[in-house]
């Protein structure tokens, strides 16, 4: 667990955090002479369930990119507030930012309580009441309420009495997901190289793992030592502040925005589909279309928000949003975000709204799309699965691949699988990759199929099916063990036939009165002219004939094997055999044939001698051997 603080500037956070835990927090010289946080600090508390971590956060309003970068991580805060100033504009703000990010439980804690008794009676009572309607239908609103003071430590053992009966009462984050520790900070030790550290939001992580700090530095690299509150360990959770030391990389290549994940799990990304809310707070609308600042995870980023299906989103409404980022950010389904505007509202800073990403790197969305989204925003798991799989459309999804968006655990994602699999709701079209394309997508590939087998038959009557590589790409299946799976499930079903020609069933080439009397006309040309054949062009203007009708019935002659397709020439198959038969008698006193020799046994010019010998070489007569040609080895 993840205790974090929030609050104004100069509240006494970070002298809570010393009075606590005996570590202070602020360790940069800057923070040190101007006695305010400027970064987020770290240290750890030892309560009777375990050991916890804590992050103190800056309370300045120039600083609230880093409280908002520490709070994605808390699970839970401590609203800070002291005795002699009450509620604070930071005090609003960070009330709204920890909302946003789903932290699960709070603690109001009043700071200088040495100095209550000098600030008159009731006004304790009148300093509660403020804190009360602040954190009205928020995480906060039945949070118990302590006095402290870091000074005397008036107020601690109940303070920590009370972190633990908090924290006791939360369940542990889900460590069955892909692993993702958002990036806080980085720095090299000697002899061991750069170290980043982090809350490990999801997930477990080992050592000696393969990881990659996205976006930007894929490696792989290797998690060489793991340490939790400087202790090393083996692996791990979800939940804890973590300090990994990444051989192989400088400190100086790596930023607070990345995020540490497993390697060939989780891929950074451009455009994320989210659930998005507006504070009540804010004075106007959100427009359909705007820019603003995005906070997600330790990342900032500037970032184009579209709305789905909404003109402008109101002050405290929801609605489903697209973000689109100049560059690829490390993202994680599920993971909470704020948005932030570039102007601070009177009394509460410049944090606008939030919410949650639901999809990753998902196209743009039409008309429309908010329905799907909601079916998304309110799936369970299995219902997920299934909508991801129909988003994959005919390229489906591996199960590694389906782990890092559906967020379930692998033993959870492969009971899942089993499950639908045997209802019908996932089809397992590649057992090696362990890829799954949804039964929806595979239905409306067979339609098209069918449509489009359809109308090549209307288009071309004579012939006896489309080359199976034709269709195959015609439909744009990117996969070719999912247009197998596709090709059988329409033979299995008795709609097709397929080989190397598919076709609809029992749709053979038929040909009209007309189409038969130029196919055996073709036929009689091409014998009559032997080993030297007239061009296409030629034979339709002989035959008085489209072109293009003349090479399909070409194309019908070659798959009867009646004529042989040489180069741009058909020849046909009685003057090809006789060749043949002329040239077993030439080998039978000859070990090989020159190009010459072979011209002459012909008895025609180049325009028909190289292709014919490219022909009999292809149908396996004759080997090519340098400049001459040998008979094969039957």
């Amino acid at each position: 667990m993840i205790v974090g603080t929030a609050g104004h500037v100069d509240h006494g956070k970070t002298a809570l955090v010393k009075a606590l835990t005996g570590v202070d927090t602020d360790r940069l010289p800057e923070e040190k002479r101007r006695g305010i946080t400027l970064e987020l600090g770290f240290a750890h508390l030892d309560l009777p369930q375990g050991r916890v971590g804590v992050v103190d956060v800056p309370g300045h309003e120039r600083f609230v990119k880093a409280m908002a970068a520490g709070a994605g991580g808390i699970d839970l805060a401590m609203l800070v507030v002291a005795a002699d100033e009450g509620v604070m504009p930071q005090t609003r703000e960070h009330v709204d930012i920890c909302s946003l990010l789903g932290v699960r439980a709070g603690l109001l804690v009043v700071t200088k309580a040495d100095l209550l008794p000098g600030l008159g009676d009731g006004w304790l009572e009148l300093l509660t009441q403020d804190l009360r309607a602040l954190t009205a239908g928020t995480f906060l609103e039945e949070a118990p309420l302590v006095t402290v003071s870091a000074k005397t430590g008036a107020g601690l053992d109940a303070l920590k009495v009370a972190l633990s009966s908090r924290l006791a009462a939360l369940a542990a984050r889900p460590a069955e997901g892909p692993v993702f520790l958002p990036v806080d900070r980085v720095f090299t030790v000697k002899g061991f190289g750069a170290v980043v550290t982090g809350t490990l939001l999801s997930g477990r992580l080992g050592r000696d793992e393969q990881v990659s700090l996205s976006p930007g530095l894929e490696g792989p690299f290797r998690a060489r030592t793991l340490q939790v509150h400087g202790e090393a360990v083996e692996r791990a959770a979800a939940g804890q502040r973590v300090a990994v030391n990444v051989p192989g990389i400088e400190a100086q290549q790596v930023s607070r925005g990345m995020a540490l994940v497993r390697h060939g799990e989780l891929e950074a990304a451009k455009v994320l589909d989210v659930e998005l809310s507006l504070l009540p707070s804010v004075e106007a609308p959100l427009p359909r279309r705007s820019r603003q600042l995005l906070s997600l995870g330790t990342a900032h980023a500037d970032v184009a928000v579209r709305l789905v299906d909404a003109d402008a989103l109101r002050p405290g409404e929801r609605c489903f949003a697209q973000l689109r980022l100049a560059a690829p950010l490390a993202a994680l389904p599920g993971q909470r975000f704020i948005l932030r505007g570039s102007r601070a509202l009177e009394g509460r800073g410049a944090t606008l709204g939030g919410g949650r990403v639901l999809a990753l790197d998902a196209p743009r969305r039409k008309k429309g799309a908010s329905e799907k989204l909601k079916a998304l925003a309110e799936a369970d798991p299995a219902q997920r699965v299934t909508w991801l799989l129909t988003e994959a459309g005919y390229g489906g999804l591996t199960e590694r691949e389906l782990f890092a968006r559906a967020g379930l655990g692998p033993k959870e994602l492969g009971k899942l699988l089993e499950a639908l699999g045997a209802k019908g709701g996932a089809l397992l079209v590649d057992k090696e990759a362990r890829r799954f394309v949804s039964p929806q997508v595979l239905a409306g590939l067979s339609a098209r199929t069918l449509a489009m087998l359809e109308a090549f038959h209307l288009a071309s009557p004579e012939r006896d099916g489309m080359p199976k590589s034709e269709l195959e790409q015609k439909l744009g299946v990117p996969d070719q063990r999912t247009f197998g799976k596709l090709l059988g499930s329409l033979v299995e079903q008795g709609r097709i036939e397929a080989g190397e020609l598919v076709r609809l069933a029992g749709r053979k080439g038929r040909l009209d009165a007309g189409g038969n009397s130029l196919k055996a006309a073709l036929d009689d040309a091409l014998q009559k002219a032997g080993l030297q054949p007239a061009t296409h062009a030629e034979l339709a203007a002989q035959l008085k004939a489209p072109l293009p009708r003349v090479v399909e019935l070409l194309e019908a002659l070659a798959r009867e094997n009646r004529v042989h397709k040489a180069g741009e020439l058909h020849f046909h198959a009685s003057a090809v055999a006789e060749l043949e038969a002329k040239l077993r008698a030439f080998f039978e006193t000859h070990a090989s044939i020159s190009t010459a020799e072979f011209k002459e046994l012909v008895g025609a010019t180049r325009k028909f001698v190289i292709p014919l010998a490219e022909l009999l070489d292809a149908r396996k007569v004759t080997l090519r051997v340098g400049e001459k040609r040998v008979l094969r080895k039957r």
